[in-house]
């Protein structure tokens, strides 16, 4: 049990001390907020696309997907049933605007591969990686169409419709999205590429996590202490990162039965912090980006407690 907890702690730990750095090099003047824009730009536009791409052409092909598909009805299901919570909650709170889309995406979408991955590899070996990815499908397609729909339509450098139509829809496409699609479709069709191209696309993509958290770090830097607190749309936030996600899935799998270790796999991964990618979309929408990056930080660092207690219970 000590040996499990040290690994699922070290996972943490790495994305503490990779946000440090970038919060360290800010403070010696190496990186400032220009250069924080630019690394916004080449995550969302560069990095994340060849990382969707890379992750799901190497982990899966037709006979898996296939093979797995019908595992996807609980994350699916959670991550739905949790982002129409997370609207009502956000309109019962009155939650202000520029934060609001930011409150909607985290409340019901999670870090499913940086920090999930590792934890479910440490608590339940290999054989939870194909459920890791499953539910990782899920909320990627989620965060990437309903969460930045939502950050978008409330950041001030774009007025949104209020309707979901097909309009806003077509707002929703994004590079990372398609790097996402593209992969689905070159499975689902058989198509290799060569593999010049897919390890391109793995150094390319493999940049993304150290430049989000370099730019979580320039981010935190700017955040004065006094501004760190528990207010209350935090708090929301932690509970349903922590408590109202994982209580969902246990609920769906009471009626849904899935095999043991992929039952246990998806609350794991319900149960994660805020994903990385959080602040970055909120800064290229003009959106509440510090309290993006607060919440990701927050919630990394609670998920310290968390995932011991979660290891216990499973």
């Amino acid at each position: 049990m000590l040996s499990i907890f040290l690994h699922s702690m070290e996972s943490i730990l790495t994305i503490i001390i990779m946000f440090m750095t970038g919060w360290l090099l800010t403070h010696i003047g190496w990186l400032n907020g220009q250069t924080s824009e630019t690394f916004s730009k080449l995550i969302l536009n560069v990095s994340l696309p060849c990382y969707m791409f890379w992750n799901l052409s190497a982990q899966f092909d037709r006979a898996k997907l296939e093979e797995l598909g019908g595992g996807l009805v609980v994350p699916f299901l959670s991550i739905g049933l949790t982002y129409l919570l997370g609207v009502l909650v956000s309109n019962l709170l009155k939650v202000k605007k520029g934060r609001k889309g930011i409150f909607r995406s985290v409340f019901f979408t999670s870090n499913t591969i940086f920090i999930g991955l590792a934890v479910n590899l440490a608590l339940f070996g290999e054989a939870s990686t194909p459920y890791v990815l499953l539910y990782y499908i899920a909320n990627t397609m989620f965060f990437w169409t309903v969460g930045n729909y939502e950050i978008r339509k409330d950041g001030a450098l774009e007025c949104g419709p209020a309707r979901f139509t097909r309009r806003s829809f077509t707002k929703m496409l994004n590079p990372a999205l398609a790097g996402f699609a593209i992969a689905i479709a070159f499975i689902l069709l058989g198509i290799k590429l060569p593999d010049f191209i897919m390890e391109s696309s793995r150094y390319i993509g493999e940049m993304t996590t150290p430049l989000a958290m370099l730019f979580i770090g320039i981010v935190l830097h700017s955040i004065r202490p006094g501004d760190i607190r528990l207010d209350r749309d935090i708090v929301v936030l932690i509970l349903a990162r922590f408590l109202i996600c994982p209580l969902t899935v246990v609920l769906l799998e009471r009626f849904i039965p899935l095999p043991p270790l992929m039952a246990k796999v998806f609350v794991i991964q319900s149960a994660m912090p805020a994903m990385t990618s959080t602040g970055v979309v909120a800064k290229s929408y003009g959106a509440d980006y510090e309290f993006g990056t607060l919440v990701t930080v927050l919630t990394t660092l609670i998920s310290m407690i968390s995932i011991p207690v979660y290891m216990v219970l499973l």
